[in-house]
């Protein structure tokens, strides 16, 4: 195979795993949308079903203790896996972003029309990031979550404790904090790890 034939090889591959990947990006954004609504739509379910059940203390009490746990270990799993989609999001994004990379050097002109992904939007700012990073779907679900632990532990806590609404609610909130601290320590350790793993993979890929 000459050198012609092996460049045009090479781009026919390369065109290939463009569209490969961004498949795959884009398959991670409808997982992420459907776990998403998946924990919503049950949330809402059990919420509608709680208030029926309130009629009754004897029903409400029991029933409480057998949904909130459940739904707050489903929002647990939703949110372990949101990051999870969230992270193979941005690792085939950036394989994408490395091919766009080649694009730039095939011609002279090429630099007009594929964008340097490294100054791409306010995500290369220290702010942009931040808010990047608390803004993200296992995010907002981690804080709804957060409230129905709260909210778990603030009932059965005026059921089996004081009884006094004030401490009730304050073990609620607390609740409510100590896992949403917990979440974002578990995504800033995740996206950690990738960001270490990252250049790594440049190097070799350069290196090759």
């Amino acid at each position: 195979m000459d050198v012609k034939e092996s460049q045009s090889a090479f781009m026919s591959a390369l065109t290939t795993e463009h569209f490969v990947l961004q498949t795959a990006a884009n398959a991670t954004v409808t997982e992420a949308a459907a776990r998403s609504s998946l924990y919503v739509y049950t949330l809402s379910s059990s919420l509608v079903a709680m208030g029926f059940a309130s009629r009754s203390r004897e029903v409400f009490v029991p029933f409480i203790a057998m949904v909130l746990p459940g739904l707050f270990l489903l929002g647990v799993f939703t949110v372990v896996r949101l990051v999870d989609t969230a992270l193979w999001n941005m690792r085939l994004l950036g394989g994408i972003a490395r091919i766009r990379s080649f694009y730039r050097t095939l011609t002279p002109e090429a630099e007009a029309y594929f964008a340097d992904p490294r100054g791409r939007g306010p995500d290369s700012l220290r702010l942009g990031r931040l808010v990047a990073f608390l803004t993200t779907s296992a995010s907002m679900i981690a804080f709804v979550n957060s409230m129905v632990a709260g909210a778990g532990v603030a009932l059965l806590a005026g059921y089996f404790l004081s009884g006094e609404t004030a401490f009730d609610v304050l073990l609620g909130v607390a609740a409510a904090a100590i896992h949403m601290a917990a979440f974002l320590a578990y995504q800033r350790w995740r996206f950690r790890i990738f960001e270490l793993e990252e250049p790594r993979n440049d190097a070799n890929i350069k290196k090759g």
